[in-house]
């Protein structure tokens, strides 16, 4: 009698095929960590002519709905990536009593609730370990080890393409345009970077992170977001001077009002955080809770053999769920918590300016501040001709305060350029 678990694979790209490879290659190793055989069945790929070192031509196939709607596969992974045909293709597989892996951070980020309520209703499981963070564990202490804390804030560099861009630029005092192009002619960053320059394949996993630590949804939508494109070898010198270096952060915090408030931005982090010193293309999420304090989780955030690690990781578990006929855990989303706006988010600022260089001004300047009850903690003053640079760092504001005063501040006719403004991390 055939005991094997039926795996079906959707995509074979640079992590498909790694993941396709582990089934293929170590079915011994599988088998004896399951308890049952890993069998794949079939891998639905665009173009099924296309040859594929150590997959079976016969495995492959074009038609994916077919694949997931013909009954017997016990799991499915989803490897497409994209809104749709993704979620189709994931809800046919839980109709048909499938359970899902997948890495998509992009449909969780959008439409989670969906593919989390079919599988609670079709009792399977759903795991998306891979989708933040390649081969960093992270979704699973944040949904099961994690789950009897409060958890009070997750940062983290989630995006490896932007690390390695502003390491580049902090290291070399080189443009961020020379970087990113030789970031794409070493693999680093897609032909379109806007996914990851922009800031939206962090404000996905932002998403993601946020709703599993505050158990409450969090979509895109609600995720506040700037990428790195405007950011200057005149950025990073200021934030060397001020003793920090930039990084891309993804921050979800909890208020005093247990509101919830989550966005992506360039941040000024200083020297001594734990965060500072990730190197190139790595991740890595800084957690802080009520009880088990600071934990950070680090490595490599991206690339075919960690991604298919976290991949294959999620497959074990979800084969052993199957062996036994249960399902791990579900959906937690009990505290409808309220979802913080932009401007409502708290964090310490850095501002730059050119301002006339006279008597009087950094006292107008420090009073349009105090008007918007933005505190300011320190100043730094370099004299520019007949112009100053002032550099301005605040105690933790309302972002909607300080753009107030940065506004007021604008229309004064002492200042002299446009202001530049930053987040800082830490109190």
């Amino acid at each position: 009698m055939d005991n094997s678990l039926k795996v079906a694979l959707l995509g074979c790209g640079t992590v498909g095929s790694q993941v396709a490879r582990v089934l293929l290659e170590n079915q011994r190793v599988l088998q004896a960590r399951v308890g049952r055989p890993l069998e794949l069945v079939g891998v639905a790929v665009r173009d099924a002519a296309k040859p594929r070192a150590g997959i079976d031509p016969a495995l492959l196939t074009t038609d994916a709905e077919a694949l997931v709607r013909g009954g017997g596969v016990d799991i499915v992974i989803e490897l497409i990536g994209g809104v749709e045909p993704a979620r189709s293709l994931i809800l046919a597989a839980i109709e048909s009593g499938a359970s899902v892996v997948t890495a998509n951070k992009a449909l969780l980020a959008c439409d989670g609730p969906t593919i989390y309520e079919a599988a609670q209703a079709g009792g399977v499981d759903v795991y998306f370990e891979a989708a933040v963070a390649g081969a960093i564990p992270i979704i699973r202490p944040l949904r099961e080890s994690l789950v009897g804390d409060q958890i009070t804030s997750v940062v983290g560099i989630v995006n490896g393409t932007t690390n390695y861009i502003l390491e580049r630029m902090a290291n070399e005092g080189a443009d961020y345009t020379d970087v990113l192009a030789d970031a794409q002619r070493l693999g680093y960053a897609e032909a379109d970077p806007t996914a990851d320059v922009e800031g939206f394949d962090a404000a996905s996993k932002a998403a993601i992170l946020s709703s599993l630590a505050f158990h409450t949804r969090v979509t895109l939508e609600d995720v506040s977001r700037e990428g790195i494109t405007g950011i200057t070898a005149e950025d990073i010198a200021a934030a060397k001077e001020m003793g920090c270096v930039i990084k891309l952060l993804a921050r979800c915090s909890v208020g005093e009002d247990r509101s919830v408030s989550v966005g992506v931005h360039p941040t000024m982090v200083p020297l001594g955080h734990p965060l500072a010193g990730i190197p190139g293309a790595f991740n890595a999420v800084f957690i802080e809770s009520r009880y088990a304090g600071r934990l950070m989780f680090m490595g490599p955030g991206a690339g075919g053999s960690p991604t298919a690690s976290a991949v294959m990781g999620d497959v074990v578990t979800a084969a052993r769920n199957r062996a036994r006929g249960t399902v791990g855990p579900g959906e937690s989303a009990y505290s409808h918590r309220k979802i913080n706006p932009e401007g409502a988010e708290r964090s310490r600022f850095y501002t730059a300016m050119i301002v006339e260089d006279r008597p009087g001004v950094l006292a107008e300047v420090a009073a349009t501040f105090a008007r918007h009850d933005v505190s300011i903690q320190a100043v730094r003053q370099d004299g520019q001709g007949e112009d100053a640079k002032l550099g301005i760092m605040t105690h933790v504001a309302a972002h909607a305060d300080l753009s107030a005063a940065l506004a007021e501040l604008a229309s004064l006719g002492a200042v002299k350029s446009k202001i530049a403004m930053m987040r800082v991390e830490g109190d």
